[in-house]
């Protein structure tokens, strides 16, 4: 419950400075600072509004190159599985099977690597060993 709490607060400070100052990237805040504002998006989970915002604005950052492409996958694959969608980069787990991480669907989970690589995360399997259970 503090958990949700506290996200939610957070997620309501991101609002108020994404009105004032439109995505903090790191030019504005500094490294730490646009790597934890990402991070409280990513995980403000039951305030999509924050997270859409979050999502358009950081495209638009992405575009003008002053943020991370790899940071904006994550958070495209974390709202569109919020949304109840299929996601893109295969980065949201949807669970273990057989000791392995299976992704939520994707839209075209064939090209998967070839879109992950595009924006910088490693190939599935890979990212899925640090996870497996031995």
């Amino acid at each position: 419950m503090a958990w949700r709490r506290l996200t939610a607060r957070h997620g309501d400070r991101l609002g108020e400075i994404m009105d004032e100052y439109g995505w903090p990237m790191a030019e504005l805040v500094g490294e730490e600072a646009a790597r934890a504002a990402w991070l409280i998006a990513q995980h403000a989970d039951r305030q999509l509004d924050v997270q859409r915002r979050a999502l358009r604005l950081m495209e638009q950052a992405v575009s003008a190159g002053s943020a991370s492409p790899r940071e904006l996958a994550f958070l495209r694959d974390r709202t569109l599985v919020n949304e109840g969608r299929k996601q893109v980069y295969g980065t949201q787990i949807a669970g273990v099977k057989e000791g392995s991480p299976v992704p939520w669907p994707c839209e075209e989970p064939d090209r998967m690597d070839e879109l992950r690589a595009e924006v910088g995360i490693e190939p599935f399997d890979v990212y899925a060993a640090k996870f497996a259970m031995p």
